[in-house]
């Protein structure tokens, strides 16, 4: 296993040898907002570092800009998908103009969106996940509950950002809950609610950052409390010694074995007893003022602007590679 506290020198020395850089960003998806406020934040850090970045406001808005040969790369900010840029059709659309763009290919991807595929991957190969079920549109809700045993949290499978999600402690709160997840597209996911200390650990290439330990003010991390509030708690790194290391490993373990590549942030819960389970991987994590990604770049060691330019690196050609993605 690579280590896990190490980063390696820049790859890229030169701004100008990046090309011209197309900053995708906002979209269609529920997480249009939050994807502008990352996008504006990256395209402004570039920007100082003399890259030849520019806005581009969707993938429809891309198509025109690779058809017409206006950009050499693409920095993906998009967030979540149906118009997002986190479940693979980006990705397959810039292979097929062979564009080099950041983070992960199809494959992870397009995996990594989808919650309970993942989920199935992780349990495959013995990672610790909180256990689930598959709502379909007609689905007994109440029995699924039973079978898990309250408390539960049900959700859309395919969105990020909290979006459509529901603590229930009760059953008669299960109708609104998944009238909530029904909103969105795709399966929902009913998941056991594991209480205990929220973490994430972010991945920069072969290193998992220090992990970041969630304390919100309110009940629990949702929409508001990450994107809004200013008395959500922060701590990193979010556990000490070898907690710390194990955590950092099994996001690493967690990130490789869905496919995915280049950076991205690993969800985790640990209940009460020191056991993790793992909750998801985001393959183009929020970049705001409020985010978790740059919080554990800097306790590392690397500043906003670093951090932009290093996830940049991650559009070249993987080692041994001759080709960006194929």
């Amino acid at each position: 296993m690579a280590e896990t506290n190490k980063i390696g020198p820049k790859r890229v020395v030169n701004a100008k040898d990046f090309g011209r850089v197309a900053v995708l960003m906002g979209g269609t998806s529920s997480e249009r907002e939050v994807s502008l406020d990352s996008g504006s934040n990256c395209l402004d850090a570039l920007q100082r570092q003399g890259v030849d970045a520019y806005k581009v406001d969707g993938i429809a808005a891309l198509v025109d800009e690779v058809v017409k040969k206006r950009c050499n790369r693409v920095f993906n900010i998009l967030h979540g998908h149906a118009g997002g840029g986190e479940d693979g059709i980006l990705q397959g659309l810039l292979e097929a103009f062979s564009i080099p763009y950041t983070g992960s290919d199809v494959l992870g991807s397009a995996l990594s969106m989808d919650k309970i595929r993942t989920k199935q991957v992780w349990l495959s190969l013995g990672l610790s996940t909180p256990r689930y079920a598959r709502l379909a549109r007609n689905s007994d809700v109440e029995k699924a509950a039973r079978d898990l045993g309250l408390p539960v949290i049900v959700k859309p499978a395919c969105e990020g950002s909290s979006v459509g999600v529901t603590r229930v402690f009760k059953e008669s709160d299960l109708p609104n809950a998944v009238a909530l997840a029904a909103r969105y597209q795709g399966e929902m996911l009913m998941e056991q609610l594991i209480e205990g200390s929220e973490l994430t650990v972010a991945v920069l290439g072969d290193v998992a950052l220090p992990s970041i330990r969630i304390v919100p003010a309110g009940e629990y991390y949702d929409y508001h409390a990450k994107y809004k509030a200013e008395d959500t708690q922060y701590i990193c790194p979010g556990l000490e010694g070898a907690a710390e290391l194990e955590i950092r490993a099994l996001a690493l373990e967690a990130f490789r074995t869905a496919g995915c590549y280049g950076w991205g942030r690993v969800d985790v819960m640990r209940d009460r007893n020191g056991k993790n389970y793992l909750l998801e991987v985001n393959t183009a994590p929020g970049m705001t003022s409020h985010s978790l990604v740059p919080k554990a770049a800097k306790v590392f060691g690397i500043e906003f602007d670093e951090l932009v330019w290093r996830v940049l690196e991650t559009s070249l050609p993987r080692a041994g590679q001759g080709a960006p993605r194929s």
